[in-house]
């Protein structure tokens, strides 16, 4: 059965990103299925300079919401780019991209998709090719001078917090998507999240994420990894899911 396909939110504070939308194709494994979120309510797009302490809270709290939205979609497009090898366990590869100063452990069958850059934007995605929707995406997010740590957003529980309640529509009437925070903590400066999205009469979806901040030495960016997964396939790819997206690092 075809999943649903959601609009995504913007990626962004200040320029607006590419849209990824596809829609599940069970006859060929090229269209992957899609998920992501949207919300009934608009979420206000905040600006670029902070005036006063309660406008970077609003400010930090919307942007946390497009996070949020942002996560759930990956381009469809097979790249070329250049995967290295190194001393991993069996099965799986090492993915370096040396111009944003990042690796991550991907199995080795799985393919990659990558969308042309948009200012400071960048998704690239990781998938099998089997059509079953799971996959981890990397969003590469430019922010203002004033988030300089992940701190800067709130400590992990606040984070993790608002990013999932702002997700959660099961409280509307009829009810929306159902959003429920599982476990969250800090560590090296990396913010790890696990959390569950369920549209009313479809299965749950898992969502594993880590986000953490650098500077290439004149914008700071934010590196959101999510990998997710669906409840009937939650045997097959949560571990490896997991493994992969504790495996990213900055280098």
């Amino acid at each position: 059965m075809a999943s649903s396909v959601w609009s995504v939110a913007a990626l962004s504070l200040s320029s607006c990103p590419p849209h990824f939308c596809s829609s599940s194709n069970p006859r060929g494994y090229r269209k992957q299925h899609v998920f992501c979120c949207k919300s009934s309510q608009e979420v206000a797009k905040p600006g670029c300079y902070v005036v006063d302490q309660q406008q970077l809270g609003t400010r930090r709290r919307g942007f946390i919401f497009d996070l949020g939205f942002a996560a759930f979609s990956f381009p469809a497009i097979v790249s070329d780019a250049i995967a290295k090898d190194i001393d991993v366990p069996e099965g799986f590869r090492v993915y370096t991209d040396d111009e944003n100063k990042f690796k991550i452990m991907i199995p080795k069958d799985w393919q990659m998709g990558a969308a042309e850059p948009r200012g400071f934007n960048s998704i690239t995605a990781f998938y099998p090719e089997d059509g079953s929707g799971s996959n981890v995406s990397i969003v590469i997010t430019g922010l203002g001078a004033d988030f300089t740590k992940m701190e800067s957003f709130g400590k992990v529980d606040e984070f993790a917090d608002t990013l999932v309640s702002g997700l959660d529509r099961s409280w509307k009437n009829p009810p929306g998507v159902a959003a429920k925070l599982i476990d969250c903590k800090a560590s090296r400066g990396i913010y790890y999240i696990q959390y569950s999205l369920q549209n009313p009469g479809e299965g749950r979806r898992y969502l594993y994420s880590a986000l953490g901040m650098t500077s290439n030495g004149w914008v700071n960016r934010l590196f959101t990894v999510t990998g997710q997964f669906m409840e009937d396939k939650k045997d097959q790819y949560s571990s490896e899911i997991e493994k992969v997206v504790s495996s990213f690092s900055f280098i």
